[in-house]
């Protein structure tokens, strides 16, 4: 069985799959409950899984009538998946940065895992081997040129 933060990542993915706006409504206590942890477990699950580097947004509202909205986006404009790719990449990216970024486009089916593969092997920091911050400027930029070019072709 996998791990606790692994189960709660899968049943909200599952959750958003069978939902027709790919996005859901929860309660934290609710989930926290349903998987009998502390709702500090689903904070780090959200925080740490559903990011917008991997296609997510989380919308969170405090209180007694609190609830947690995570929408997955669904990337079919060319000009939004632009503006997307500039706000996440930049002009410089971490390698985990970039990873979640590459692996949320991958999960979205805007690239092949083929694609997919090359990319994460391109940015991986035993490509690039100058020192830092250097090395996260030139993996922004590496990234960046190779989606566009990708992106010509789909």
């Amino acid at each position: 069985m996998g791990s606790l933060s692994n189960n709660i990542e899968s049943y909200i993915k599952r959750k958003i799959e069978e939902s027709p706006g790919n996005s859901v409504i929860i309660k934290r206590s609710s989930l926290a409950e349903k998987f009998n942890c502390v709702p500090s477990q689903i904070n780090y699950v959200l925080s740490t899984r559903f990011t917008p580097e991997k296609g997510y947004v989380v919308k969170s509202r405090r209180g007694g009538s609190g609830y947690i909205q995570i929408s997955r986006l669904k990337i079919s404009d060319q000009e939004l998946l632009f503006k997307f790719m500039n706000e996440i990449i930049g002009k410089s990216i971490t390698q985990k940065e970039a990873s979640d970024f590459i692996m949320g486009i991958y999960e979205n089916k805007i690239i092949t895992e083929r694609e997919k593969d090359l990319l994460l092997a391109c940015i991986h920091r035993q490509s690039i081997p100058i020192s830092l911050p250097a090395r996260d400027k030139i993996r922004a930029k590496l990234l960046t040129n190779a989606l566009l070019e990708m992106l010509k072709f789909n």
